[in-house]
């Protein structure tokens, strides 16, 4: 499988429609590759709180037809990174949205971990509630964003549901870098899967991002990893690893804690 993570720039210069369409035609140059990711919260910054505001709009919006579109032209799995949506009750999430080859939204996923410590984000927005994977032609994704690394159980969570690559699309800050690669290894050993991470890079609200978007395999071997700045980091992986890891060292089976009842 060849996938092209986008670690696009997030800075303040640059309008949001302008990164919108900025963003359309970096998906639209990685056509042949069978996967795409972009980070989080790139149209207006994940540390940009005081933008969230207006910038949100509906699941069904600039962002969402742009990214399909995008996705349609290219002809690849885009997960199209996060957006600040407002809901119909008004309220506010971090929401991730992946389409099909053929421009049409398979998947919508609301940031569960909301980061911030009782300040930005994590008053600002609503908690999502619901794990989500997504079946791609020969592996199965499981998704989730920033914060939500390190939070293992969201990861066993997605792995009972048939998660095969883990997929991280975040917006992760420079100061806290090593978290960022030692996290992204520890959840790919403790599954036994594949993890895509995908930051930002650049500076929004002050915070400098880290960038170094990486790839683990299911034995936590970084397969590869960007630098800081903007680029596409492009790699070709083996899905059928995950089995292979999972057989040759089944660990997940003896599992005894965090185990649905028999019944």
């Amino acid at each position: 499988m060849h996938a092209s993570l986008i670690q696009i720039a997030v800075n303040p210069d640059e309008s949001i429609n302008s990164r919108r369409e900025r963003a359309a035609s970096l998906v639209v140059a990685q056509r042949g590759a069978d996967l795409v990711v972009l980070p989080e919260l790139w149209p207006v910054g994940a540390f940009a709180y005081t933008e969230f505001e207006d910038a949100a709009e509906p699941l069904r919006g600039p962002t969402h037809d742009v990214m399909a579109k995008a996705a349609a032209e290219a002809g690849v799995w885009l997960h199209a990174g996060s957006f600040v949506e407002r809901a119909e009750d008004g309220t506010l999430y971090n929401t991730s949205l992946v389409f099909s080859p053929e421009g049409e939204r398979v998947a919508a996923y609301r940031k569960i971990h909301r980061f911030g410590f009782d300040k930005g984000e994590a008053v600002m927005m609503g908690a999502g509630e619901v794990l989500v994977t997504v079946a791609l032609p020969g592996t199965t994704l499981g998704l989730a964003t920033c914060y939500d690394l390190r939070f293992p159980e969201q990861f066993r969570g997605l792995v009972d549901a048939g998660a095969e690559t883990l997929v991280v699309s975040a917006g992760w800050p420079e100061r806290r870098r090593a978290h960022w690669t030692l996290l992204a290894q520890a959840r790919a050993v403790e599954n036994q899967a594949y993890v895509l991470g995908v930051g930002s890079s650049g500076t929004n609200g002050g915070v400098e991002q880290a960038g170094h978007s990486i790839v683990v395999d299911p034995w936590g071997e970084v397969l590869a990893e960007a630098g800081s700045g903007e680029e596409v980091l492009a790699v070709e992986f083996d899905p059928t690893r995950t089995a292979t890891t999972r057989e040759q060292f089944p660990a997940l089976k003896d599992r005894r804690l965090g185990l649905a009842p028999p019944r």
